[in-house]
């Protein structure tokens, strides 16, 4: 359709030449005449061809989306740190500092020079402005490079199989870094924090995807030498008793989970249950404490569904038989420790 249009603007071009061509040649006056309705299709033609061109262009043209590149943050220097000091065509005034524990560094000439906390730039640009204003040098030029950091790794700490200090050398990412420690364990929640050493105030959270499927839309942020990668655990709920599938369930602790939500991860309770008989055994901070639940009363809404917390045991005894009977608070307890344990959901 566009190449139609732009084969139609080309011809009527083309005529309105010819016709301007034999009026230039013509000794008629009425040769000269050109009909108004070709004149006003051969202007239309001529302000439309150019939009069509064009247009056809850009719809030939890949549709290329490049996402904008992640910025590596940038790295601060810290008390320990040794640096190079490159002072251009001055090789007397060039030349390795430590970072001592006050933050400064002891520079030929200059003195001490507080540099902690400034970037590489930053702390060369400060170098700088003391040679100006002390008169030693008119137009200095000065580099510095951070050749050693006082932590050269990470430290990865938390659910992680082996737990320890990693080397942060190039640009080491945070799933990198999990792999090193051996990856996550079965404990393992879907949050990791990330304490830079030069901001431990604010640390960063990050969501770790559910499954592998997911991996191209996890965020992956570059771990910097001092930093300390934390993997939280997961809550753990445990159902016990007459329940199809007892033991203990995984879930985050962003994900508030019901009783009877909890029931149903563990396979919905069995025909023997008794569900007016049910407890949850819950910690608090004098120790733990029992409800009573009917769960037949919170299946058709005469008691409330509430939420279950971390550490909650919800025991639903057997109305018949001495298998599940409910006894007590501590040997609640110890089944929950020796119950197995599984993922609430898949990963």
């Amino acid at each position: 359709m566009r190449t139609s249009k732009v084969r139609h603007a080309a011809a009527l071009c083309l005529c309105v030449l010819g016709v301007t061509a034999f009026a230039q040649t013509s000794p008629t006056a009425g040769a000269t005449h050109v009909d108004s309705k070709v004149a006003g299709q051969v202007e239309n033609a001529r302000a439309e061809a150019p939009q069509v061109i064009e247009s056809t262009a850009q719809a030939n043209q890949p549709n290329q989306q490049v996402p904008p590149a992640e910025e590596a943050p940038q790295i601060l220097i810290g008390p320990g740190d040794l640096i190079t000091i490159d002072v251009f065509d001055t090789p007397e005034l060039s030349g390795p500092a430590r970072v001592n524990q006050r933050g400064d560094i002891n520079l030929t000439v200059l003195g001490d020079l507080h540099v902690a906390g400034m970037t590489a730039g930053e702390a060369a640009r400060a170098i700088e402005a003391k040679f100006k204003s002390r008169d030693i040098m008119r137009d200095p030029h000065v580099t510095i490079a951070i050749t050693e950091y006082a932590t050269q790794g990470a430290t990865i700490t938390g659910e992680v199989k082996t737990p320890g200090l990693f080397p942060t050398l190039g640009s080491r990412r945070l799933l990198e870094m999990i792999a090193m420690a051996g990856g996550v364990t079965q404990m393992a929640g879907k949050t990791v924090s990330i304490i830079h050493r030069d901001d431990p105030r604010h640390p960063v959270n990050v969501s770790l995807v559910p499954n592998t499927s997911h991996l191209q839309d996890q965020y992956n942020p570059i771990i910097l030498p001092g930093d300390t990668v934390v993997v939280d655990k997961s809550g753990i709920v445990y159902i016990l008793g007459a329940v199809n599938k007892p033991g203990g369930y995984l879930v985050d602790n962003n994900e508030h989970l019901s009783l009877l939500q909890a029931v149903t991860l563990a396979g919905g309770w069995l025909q023997t249950a008794s569900l007016s008989g049910a407890r949850l055994v819950r910690k608090v901070p004098e120790g733990r404490e029992e409800v009573k639940i009917d769960l037949k009363h919170v299946t058709y809404g005469r008691q409330a569904d509430i939420k279950v917390e971390n550490g909650d045991i919800l025991f639903v005894p057997a109305s018949v038989g001495k298998i599940f009977l409910y006894q007590g608070i501590q040997e609640a307890v110890i089944g929950a420790e020796q119950a197995g344990v599984y993922q609430a959901y898949n990963r």
